[in-house]
């Protein structure tokens, strides 16, 4: 599928950056910046979802000197000497982050210099996109013990959701049986991080607690232990990963075939690595989900896109960013995704 847009003509005449921060329902402050290359009377935008914040500050009176005569194959290598970073990431991953940025914001700009559409390039439509509400049932930080209040509420307000959450090994059983009454399409948990604050411990009995009281969801990104791997036997086709998934070796570097995978363009950092690891699925007949890193700007548009295209179905957790306020309004889409009438660039506009 790369092969469809990599020769798009491309002529960039500017680079700029806006900064954006938003509080969340995580108990977090979300930073990311908006990258908008502009071009022949088009811009297109692409966001950064680096989670530093100070990166985001450190980019905005930096200057990327990008301007040029391209198609999108060539601007990527462009990419691979232009100094992104002012100041060095504080983890490696923030390079895929930050390239993502830009490599979607030329893909943008390039499509909408020909007047097309991803769907159109690559011979795809825009279908309605299903969606899942990603939510933690307490905040961090908080000592009391976590209840199903916020899944009472958000179903109470805008009916019936289905949910992406993340269990902790504090949920005991009368919680896990409660959550089960929801419609509950994947658990995270979150083995696979090297950071203290957001990584969980790998606590067999937590799995298998989880594992059996929520039969029916997807388990993201256990981490395989002599001690946990046990809890998986025969239930490998429930198992998904998110954080080692960068390309299709990472894929290939799985512990087992997979049924299923969170897909996230940041993770994979450039346009050809996408589009070549979603190919890889569906030769593989690997089923995809969209997933979502708190995006402020064109980059949830953009996720949204990409499930649309591809996989409108999964469990996917590209719901309108709305959901991730700490109080959510009471007028967001409560079912499919409606597409834009007329997309343009990547897509944008879901409603």
């Amino acid at each position: 599928m790369y092969d469809e847009v990599a020769a798009l003509p491309l002529t960039v005449e500017d680079c700029s950056f806006e900064r954006r921060e938003r509080a969340t329902s995580s108990g977090f402050d979300r930073a990311t910046t908006t990258i908008s290359l502009e071009g022949d009377g088009e811009t297109g935008r692409g966001e950064d979802v680096t989670y530093a914040t100070a990166a985001h500050d450190a980019l905005r009176g930096h200057e990327v000197s990008l301007s040029g005569e391209y198609t999108l194959d060539s601007f990527s290598t462009a990419l691979d000497g232009a100094d992104l970073w002012p100041e060095p990431p504080e983890e490696e991953r923030f390079r895929h982050y930050r390239r993502w940025g830009f490599e979607s914001a030329a893909l943008d700009l390039a499509l909408k210099q020909a007047d097309t559409s991803l769907g159109a390039a690559v011979g795809r439509s825009y279908d309605p996109v299903s969606f899942v509400v990603s939510t933690r049932l307490s905040d961090p930080g908080d000592d009391a013990p976590p209840t199903a209040d916020r899944l009472a509420t958000l179903y109470d307000r805008y009916g019936d959701l289905a949910f992406k959450l993340d269990p902790t090994p504090s949920w005991d059983d009368a919680l896990v049986a409660e959550v089960s009454e929801y419609d509950v399409r994947v658990l995270d948990l979150k083995g696979l991080y090297d950071d203290d604050e957001v990584g969980v411990d790998a606590d067999p009995a937590f799995y298998r607690r989880v594992v059996d009281g929520v039969p029916n969801a997807l388990i993201e990104d256990p981490n395989l232990t002599d001690a946990t791997r046990p809890v998986f036997d025969g239930r490998e086709e429930r198992v998904t990963w998110d954080v080692p998934i960068t390309g299709v070796e990472s894929i290939e570097a799985l512990p087992f075939e997979p049924e299923w995978l969170n897909m996230k363009p940041s993770r994979c950092g450039t346009v050809e690595s996408v589009l070549d690891t979603i190919a890889y699925c569906e030769r593989n007949d690997i089923d995809l989900y969209g997933g979502g890193q708190f995006e402020l700007g064109v980059g949830r548009d953009h996720i949204q896109a990409l499930a649309s295209l591809w996989y409108p179905d999964g469990p996917n957790d590209v719901a309108p960013g709305g959901y991730n306020d700490p109080d959510p309004d009471a007028d967001l889409p409560t079912s499919l995704l409606e597409p834009p009438e007329s997309p343009v660039g990547i897509g944008t506009g879901f409603r």
